[in-house]
């Protein structure tokens, strides 16, 4: 990377010393500074006190737009967390920071479980938090105080995004231990304010104290490795719920051999011959830590004896991460024994710690979606809505000359996907397939009967064409919508009638399809049909089609049937084409519109399709079928304005502007004499 000069002469200064900090190149390969684990919190002036995040350590390297996320082992992350990589990037810094990198749960709290699954965004909020500074533009700030360090760091890390400063906290070591217990964090770090970074160290100047969380379990039995001389090597634990008992985990650290022989004895009075819990526990189960166990007896025992233990994380699942004895709870009854789940943040910090949680923790506020799947794997199983879905040849250029794989197609499909499903769920879907891109072969599929997996819902119909029962496809939920994009479906086309009432459709559409015309008379056609709307009193909504002309929805709430749609769109084919009819045709064969805008009506029969609102289409420049508002539907307007590269800041920003189409639905009846009445029958 290249060094950047310093913006300005260094006026850091270690007071005590008289050290500056110095001028130096742009470093490389930085092993960063350790610190030492201690037993209890502790109350002495001159130190500073931060959260102990649960993740992994990183240094950020940035200079010039250049960046570089290395590990604590000087392994790159560059692609494994690559949001927090771009983030670097962009950041805007000429320097290098130390900090942990996290995904944080629906709380706000760290995940460990979460960040070692982590393979994309879709599984959880990352966060950098950032706790030093090892170098700035130019400057090497090693020999300045960590609390000057600290202050120049808050002064350049972004105010938004997710590099975060690690905030420090004014309070004693155990006032903030105690709240670090609280909030179910791993511990805190105690640092002197003064001290100097040293690289590659164990310093006792920086200090950690972790936190450990508790429970009640009861014993099922104990286990003892084959050639042990301990009286036994774990116990196996459990509580009951829902009137079975489940085994929980087993705890093999935490006693001396005395304690041992004294539960053993204790114990004796209980064995059985049967295995109490609901469910064998795999006490001889190989692991990836212990790939050959040694084998083990098991010794069962009536679930009446109660234990307390101590834990480090307790997973979404409900296993235990690093169990330890603490001792048995002979005061406890083992009916008493319930799983103890922390309580939300905000219902435990009372309010006078509401200030101290938001300067300690990033709000997780409401999730945004961004990527799916990864830039590095180029074949990806995600799990989605409980269905694994495998996607393949992700580095596919789908729109070559925009570079868009098949990956940013997926990943955009994955973040409109809340948008999108209200317009396609429960609808069956003509599958338009370019396995290859918008410049391979393409072909349409219909029937998926034994093609689709079990999970998908499919539809049935029978072709008269060769006289078999066929089944379309229906997208259901989220996993339903992108399994069918990963089949190379670029655009998503569904009925505009549900599985629930195949002959009802939930709209009416007007498609304006031009041939020879201009964008600009596709416009003024538009708005005609508007202005024709607005005098029979009926709402509409318009869309792009993402190729190259406009649709317009006029919301039918399944009270009505295709035939209604369909000659209630021919009622206004006439009345446009009649105001305009220089440019605009209602004749069906191309060869009779003689190179006019076709007024589109058809498109409200059964089984006719076009691409949904949201959707995709295979044409140059990635178009995206974008909803308007009618103040948009004016000159200078055009398709490529929405695409796959802006189309999802347009959504976030706007919201979802055509839900109206999914409303209670015109009046119909209302609605044709209202046309009888303003133009005659039409």
């Amino acid at each position: 990377m290249k060094t950047k000069e310093p913006i300005a002469d260094s006026t850091l200064k270690n007071k005590k010393n008289n050290v500056k900090g110095k001028k130096a190149p742009f470093p490389s390969d930085i092993m960063p500074m350790l610190a030492t684990l201690v037993d209890k919190p502790f109350d002495e002036p001159g130190w500073m006190y931060e959260v102990k995040w649960d993740g992994y350590r990183a240094i950020g390297y940035v200079n010039e737009g250049q960046a570089e996320l290395r590990s604590r082992n000087n392994k790159s992350f560059n692609e494994k967390f690559y949001p927090v990589f771009e983030a670097l990037k962009k950041s805007g810094l000429n320097a290098v920071v130390d900090g942990e990198i996290v995904v944080l749960n629906s709380k706000g709290v760290p995940d460990f479980g979460g960040l070692q699954a982590w393979r994309s965004e879709a599984d959880g909020k990352l966060v950098f938090y950032v706790f030093d500074i090892l170098w700035l533009n130019g400057m090497d700030l090693m020999n300045v105080p960590l609390k000057e360090r600290r202050e120049i760091l808050r002064s350049v890390v972004p105010k938004e995004g997710i590099i975060k400063l690690s905030e420090n906290f004014e309070a004693t070591g155990n006032e903030f231990f105690a709240l670090a217990e609280k909030m179910g964090l791993e511990g805190i770090m105690a640092k002197k304010a003064d001290s100097f970074y040293t690289p590659d160290s164990r310093s006792k100047e920086w200090l950690k104290i972790k936190t450990e969380k508790h429970q009640e379990l009861i014993i099922g039995g104990y286990t003892c490795n084959e050639g042990s001389p301990k009286p036994f090597s774990a116990l196996l634990l459990g509580l009951f719920e829902n009137g079975a008992f489940h085994h929980v985990t087993p705890v093999g650290t935490g006693f001396t051999v005395k304690m041992q022989k004294e539960i053993v004895e204790k114990l004796k009075p209980l064995v059985i011959q049967n295995c109490p819990f609901i469910d064998v526990p795999a006490f001889n189960k190989p692991s990836r830590f212990r790939p050959n166990p040694p084998n083990a007896t098991v010794t069962w025992v009536k679930p009446e004896m109660v234990c307390e233990i101590s834990y480090r994380e307790m997973t979404k699942d409900g296993a235990i991460r690093h169990p330890s004895f603490k001792g048995l709870r002979e005061d406890k009854d083992a009916k008493d024994v319930v799983r103890e789940k922390p309580a939300p943040v905000t219902e435990i910090v009372n309010e006078e710690n509401s200030l101290v949680r938001k300067k300690v923790l990033a709000t997780p506020g409401k999730e945004e979606r961004k990527t799916l799947l990864n830039p590095a794997e180029e074949s990806q199983v995600r799990n989605i809505c409980g269905h694994d879905l495998k996607f393949t040849n992700l580095s596919k250029v789908f729109w070559p000359k925009e570079n868009v794989t098949k990956r940013d197609m997926l990943n955009y499909y994955y973040q409109v996907a809340p948008y999108m499903l209200p317009y396609v769920k429960d609808k069956p879907q003509t599958l338009n397939r370019y396995p290859n891109g918008i410049e391979g072969k393409t072909f349409y599929q219909k029937d998926v009967k034994g093609k689709a997996p079990e999970w998908v819902k499919t539809f049935p119909y029978h072709s008269y064409t060769d006289g078999r029962d066929k089944e379309f496809a229906v997208i259901t939920d989220e996993a339903s919508l992108l399994y069918v994009a990963g089949l190379g479906c670029i655009e998503i086309n569904p009925w505009s009638s549900r599985t629930d009432k195949p002959d009802n459709p939930d709209w009416c559409i007007i498609d304006l399809d031009p041939d020879k015309n201009t964008f600009e008379q596709v416009i003024e056609t538009a708005c005609v049909t508007k202005q024709i709307l607005d005098a029979i009193e009926v709402t509409a909504y318009c869309k792009t089609s993402g190729s190259t002309g406009l649709h317009i929805y006029i919301p039918f709430g399944a009270k009505y049937i295709y035939e209604d749609s369909k000659e209630f769109g021919r009622s206004l084919a006439k009345l446009i084409h009649g105001q305009l009819p220089d440019f605009t045709s209602i004749e069906r064969k191309i060869s009779d519109r003689k190179g006019k805008m076709y007024i589109d009506f058809l498109q409200n029969r059964p089984q006719a399709t076009v691409a949904g609102p949201y959707s995709l289409r295979p044409k140059p420049g990635a178009p995206v079928s974008m909803p308007l508002h009618w103040e948009e539907v004016k000159k200078g307007m055009t398709i490529q304005s929405f695409n796959i590269f802006n189309a999802i800041d347009k959504i976030k920003e706007q919201g979802d502007i055509f839900k109206g189409v999914l409303g209670e639905g015109i009046d119909l009846p209302k609605a044709l004499e209202n046309i009888e009445t303003n133009f005659g029958g039409g």
